[in-house]
């Protein structure tokens, strides 16, 4: 009997499949497992292969050649076309890892998009199981696809319209000219790309999210502020009085503009076309800081153009001009620098009121001071410029004196901005020279205060090396 099993040959069948599949499924566990740690994409594949075809390719290996079942039978027909699935389906995911698994950022393979794929795949099995189904149970295939032809273009004249969009959004997609997160300008719509589908694409414009259909980006240009990569430029328009000299308003709106904490390392540019309008150019990292930088511009150049007396948009106005207001602040600051009645009147020629919006910079750092400024209302930050960052260690509020190291000729060591909006008191240098001379204990206390801000800063500079630590 043995002899007649080896004779026919579905003995050596039976021994085969016994001995080299268990080996085989062996062999492809430990080579998937060395796969997944390395994460290869190779891995997925050889987990179809183990899986699903080695055992039904065994399975079938059995019935059609070790039990020698009738090719025509049922289950084996069953498994026959289970097996030809689980091929297809392994020549695809194999194709799919070879080509597009390793491509390189920015390739043709890495820019289509993965519903071109998915479609591709899906066309191919269709047209693999009816192939399968024709030599396994020798169906008639030709009539379906006639009415699956015919189908597809009467539901394609139904659904033109919308059909075109969606080629529109896959040929967006394809071509990708945006990506999500990308700034876009299409004449009617600006904002930034939140999501792409297959028929439109939503912009967040600010004040809500504007649905752009695909088709209408595909029949018309428009421009990606994102693109290319690199500081981008925020545009502000401003007009000035005629009668403001224009390189001193020039030399304003580019010292505003090189203080905003936004701006990239490039410097920002200024035009003059005349009769007072100027276009100012601010680099910033990317549109998304363009708005909240133009924001903070605008605010912070109406103080400015203040502080100059600049007609900013044709006004110069300003509260703070009042004498008044100066009389008032005069004696809000009177105990610090321990004025008496007769000091008022001379301070009155000399002295005058400053303003400043938040954020702005009152005092920068690495300068001798020519002025003392006395906080009226508001709140100053002193911080050090460390690594590229500010670092804040002291706080100057209402009667706190700015710029102390006018007094000693030195440089300032921090820089101090407006925490809040901030209103001071500007004095001249030699008047303060004037007021220490006949004050001894307001010179004392202006030396008491300077060193203690030293020494804040010395702390906050401490702690910061030792949170660091020992540098190699």
């Amino acid at each position: 009997m043995l002899d007649g099993a080896f004779r026919d040959g579905w003995g050596w069948w039976v021994i085969a499949l016994a001995v080299g599949v268990p080996v085989l499924l062996v062999v492809l566990t430990e080579l998937i497992n060395h796969l997944r740690r390395r994460d290869s994409p190779v891995a997925g594949p050889l987990r179809l292969l183990r899986n699903g075809v080695i055992p039904v390719g065994a399975l079938f290996a059995l019935l059609a050649f070790a039990i020698q079942s009738p090719a025509d039978q049922v289950w084996t027909r069953v498994v026959a076309t289970v097996f030809g699935f689980l091929v297809i389906l392994l020549v695809l995911s194999s194709f799919n890892v070879a080509v597009f698994a390793n491509a390189a950022e920015g390739s043709w393979r890495r820019r289509i998009p993965s519903i071109f794929l998915e479609i591709a795949r899906l066309v191919l099995v269709a047209l693999g199981l009816a192939l399968l189904f024709s030599w396994v149970w020798g169906a008639d295939v030709g009539g379906i696809f006639t009415a699956l032809g015919v189908g597809s273009i009467v539901i394609g004249l139904a659904l033109q319209n919308a059909v075109g969009g969606v080629i529109s959004g896959l040929l967006l997609l394809f071509e990708q000219p945006f990506k999500i997160g990308d700034f876009l300008d299409t004449g009617g719509v600006k904002g930034r790309v939140v999501e792409v589908n297959w028929r439109a694409v939503h912009i967040d414009t600010g004040s809500g999210i504007q649905i752009v259909p695909n088709s209408n980006l595909s029949g018309a240009s428009f421009t990606n502020l994102s693109e290319p990569e690199g500081p981008f430029s925020a545009e502000a328009s401003v007009k000035f009085a005629t009668d403001d000299p224009p390189h001193e308003v020039m030399a304003l709106l580019v010292e505003v503009a090189d203080a905003l904490p936004m701006r990239a390392r490039e410097r920002a540019s200024v035009s003059y076309s005349g009769a007072g309008a100027y276009g100012v150019s601010i680099p910033v990292a990317g549109p998304a800081d363009a708005g909240r930088a133009l924001s903070t511009y605008l605010s912070w150049l109406w103080y400015a153009a203040r502080r100059r007396g600049f007609a900013l948009d044709g006004d110069a106005t300003d509260p703070l001009a009042e004498p008044g207001r100066l009389v008032e602040a005069l004696e809000a600051v009177s105990g610090t620098l321990h004025l008496k009645d007769d000091d008022r009147e001379a301070l009155l020629a000399t002295a005058h009121l400053e303003r400043y919006g938040v954020g702005e910079v009152v005092l920068p750092s690495g300068v001798v001071p020519d002025e003392v400024r006395v906080v009226v209302t508001g709140r100053a930050v002193l911080a050090l410029d460390v690594d590229g960052g500010r670092v804040e260690f002291a706080t100057a509020e209402k009667g706190d004196i700015i710029g102390q190291t006018a007094l000693t000729r030195e440089r300032s060591v921090a820089v101090t901005v407006a925490g809040e909006i901030l209103t001071v008191v500007v004095l001249p240098l030699a008047t303060v020279d004037e007021l220490i001379r006949t004050r001894p204990r307001l010179a004392a206390e202006i030396g008491e205060s300077l060193e203690l801000k030293r020494s804040l800063a010395a702390e906050r500079l401490a702690s910061i090396e030792l949170t660091r630590g020992p540098r190699p």
